[in-house]
């Protein structure tokens, strides 16, 4: 191994090996075994494979650093205590040139909301993090203060000095498209906004070709025709109505655009010919069980469009590049009985970084070279963490009242080996268009290493199972998505696998709605809810909804009839609830505002109701702040020692 790579992890070792001999009951791990951010995530190669660079997770801190593989000196570039700002993605616009997508809290007309930058920092200079976006804010010409300023359409591969920007700087919510200069403040305007249109994409020569366009609830796109330079309409429905496309991006044939569409209800690859009948839409890839929701992969050499990610495939790709499958076939023979997934690669495709799930663990990244026939270990995701104390997902099928099958995913607690009825725990997933997958998951993993059974259904309303199954959670919140939890519940006693008066609701924002509506319309089942984060008034999004421009789309997703919203607004039933409740927000959540939950506990404690509420400073949606989320660890330890 190399030196460097093995003292990237030698800390995190060594440090596990002191928690593990610190712990006297083997069964359960300190919280910061699960709590702790990631200790290495997001590892990338440079186009030319001569540097690596990762973030790094060091006591709640995130770390941008990069590593010069022929010498092993690393370099930190930025550091963020993930408060002042969050570091959604990076990625390598040249050899030397990383562009970093960074989230902001912040207000704007006295609204508490999230704005975007893009910087850029160059690993061989000073280090210091730059606006790769400037706004001018002197002169006749002032540009509108965008919210969203990292909306990158294209790394112009045949120009590494240069990329494509989306900005709203002309027309607020409007953007124009502008080529930006990575060493210096130029630019230069390449598509002026148009009407409606709110995204953009270039095809793999750089050029501006396809708008995304939402005028109220109509979704349509328009794109430019190359042989007249017109721009032509392609498609245009309802949201939340089929044929619902999605753009994935084009082929290196700049006529060839992939979308996702509809296949017999279930979402497919196909690829449009652009100078041909739009209307006509070739079918590359389905599977007949599940929906494609991934991203195309292309060829780091070649530009070729090689494959799409996909969930339920074996590795999470499914590639059509018969090179990429031998080269996943090796990889597979190296390390077997895991699941191998090419992160990144090279653009002459000789070295790559390599994460790998074994079982349910959480993933290892491998540094490899394809000429030297090396893999180096570089870190596990988290170090604490091993097949000694995990407990895995293993899938399973439940029938809901109406008869339909509901997919999902159970964690029985490793130490407890004869198998036997036990406290349990449903835990609906956020969203709630999303879904629920194997594999290693924190949160899951915590809550088993503490004894408790652990169910995620992916109950109707979820994506991944077709349209009309996904397409229930419009206006349906409270309703057959609901009941499916307590059709859960009643699985799992019928099985045997949980204790009849000791199963619990546990959720994140549509999770934590879905929990307290358990306790407040459910309570003969249900003996407690945590809620983080979690939605609590529908009346509110609706009402909040008229400062911003998707109101309409909000008010079709939810409906419009007041009563109804009341009626499945666990606000506005908290004196049906008996059982005890746990409320968990962050002080800074920009997506479901700490309001929800301030007016919940104040409600129930009006009521004299049993309700804990704790408010994690400056926590924003996605528990990204590392003390937040073991305080969220710790309370929901104690409120189940408790209750369950």
């Amino acid at each position: 191994m190399h030196a460097l790579l093995s003292t990237v992890i030698f800390s995190l070792v060594v440090f596990a090996a002191i928690k593990a001999e610190a712990n006297p009951n083997q069964h359960q791990l300190p919280l910061e075994s699960f709590g702790s951010l990631p200790a290495v995530s997001q590892v990338k190669l440079a186009p030319d494979g001569q540097h690596l660079a990762m973030l790094r997770n060091e006591s709640g801190n995130t770390l941008i650093m990069s590593v010069n593989l022929q010498s092993m000196e690393p370099k930190i570039l930025a550091v963020t205590d993930n408060q002042k700002f969050k570091i959604n993605w990076y990625q390598w616009a040249n050899n030397d040139t990383l562009l970093i997508s960074a989230r902001f809290p912040t207000k704007r007309y006295r609204v508490e909301v999230t704005e975007t930058r893009l910087l850029k920092v160059n690993i061989r200079g000073d280090s210091e993090l730059e606006p790769a976006f400037k706004a001018r804010t002197s002169g006749l010409s002032d540009d509108h203060a965008s919210q969203f300023q990292d909306n990158v359409v294209s790394l112009l591969p045949e120009d590494d000095e240069h990329f494509l920007l989306a900005v709203d700087a002309d027309i607020p919510n409007l953007p124009s498209v502008y080529k930006l200069s990575l060493k210096h403040t130029g630019r230069q305007k390449l598509q002026q906004a148009k009407e409606d249109i709110h995204d953009w994409h270039a095809d793999r020569q750089g050029r501006v070709r396809l708008g995304v366009g939402l005028d109220d609830t109509r979704v349509f796109y328009v794109h430019k025709n190359l042989q007249t330079d017109e721009w032509e309409t392609l498609w245009e429905y309802q949201i939340f109505d089929a044929p619902d496309i999605n753009i994935l991006g084009f082929d290196k044939d700049p006529n060839i655009l992939y979308i996702r569409a509809l296949h017999n209800n279930r979402y497919a690859i196909f690829k449009v010919d652009l100078s041909k009948d739009k209307a006509h839409k070739e079918l590359v890839y389905a599977d007949p069980d599940y929906d494609i929701e991934g991203r195309l992969l292309y060829s780091y050499k070649t530009g070729d469009v090689i494959g799409v990610t996909h969930g339920e495939a074996d590795n999470g790709r499914i590639y059509w590049d018969k090179s990429y499958q031998d080269f996943q076939k090796a990889l597979d023979k190296v390390l077997p009985n895991a699941s191998n997934i090419i992160v990144s690669m090279s653009n002459n495709e000789r070295q790559y970084v390599l994460l790998s799930f074994i079982d349910d663990q959480p993933g290892i990244y491998f540094v490899g070279d394809r000429d030297t026939r090396k893999l180096d270990v570089l870190s596990s995701q988290y170090p604490l963490l091993d097949e000694n104390n995990l407990s895995g997902k293993v899938k399973v099928q439940y029938q809901a009242q109406d008869g339909l099958s509901i997919e999902a995913y159970l964690t029985y607690p490793r130490h407890i080996t004869e198998q036997q009825p036990l406290p349990a725990i449903i835990l609906p997933h956020g969203g709630p268009m999303a879904r629920d997958y194997g594999g290693f998951d924190w949160l899951t993993e915590f809550l088993a290493n503490r004894g408790y059974l652990v169910l995620q259904p992916n109950f109707r309303g979820s994506s991944g199972y077709g349209f009309d199954f996904e397409q229930a959670s419009v206006q349906g919140w409270g309703k057959e998505m609901q009941r499916d939890l307590q059709d859960a519940a009643d699985w799992l006693v019928a099985q045997k696998l949980a204790l009849p008066e000791r199963i619990c609701l546990v959720g994140a924002s549509y999770g934590g709605y879905a929990a307290l509506m358990g306790v407040a319309t459910q309570g003969d089942t249900f003996k407690c809810a945590a809620s983080i984060n979690g939605v609590t008034d529908l009346t509110m999004i609706l009402r909040e909804s008229r400062r911003y421009t998707n109101n309409k789309v909000v008010k079709k997703q939810l409906g419009e009839n007041t009563k109804q919203l009341r009626a499945t607004s666990p606000l506005h039933l908290a004196e049906n609830i008996k059982a005890p409740v746990l409320l968990l927000h962050g002080e800074a959540d920009r997506v479901v505002p700490v309001k929800h939950s301030r007016e919940m506990a104040e409600e129930l404690q009006d009521l004299k109701k049993n309700v804990r509420y704790v408010e994690l400073p400056k926590g924003n949606h996605y528990l990204e702040i590392e003390e937040n989320r073991l305080t969220v660890l710790r309370e929901l330890e104690g409120f189940l020692n408790s209750y369950l």
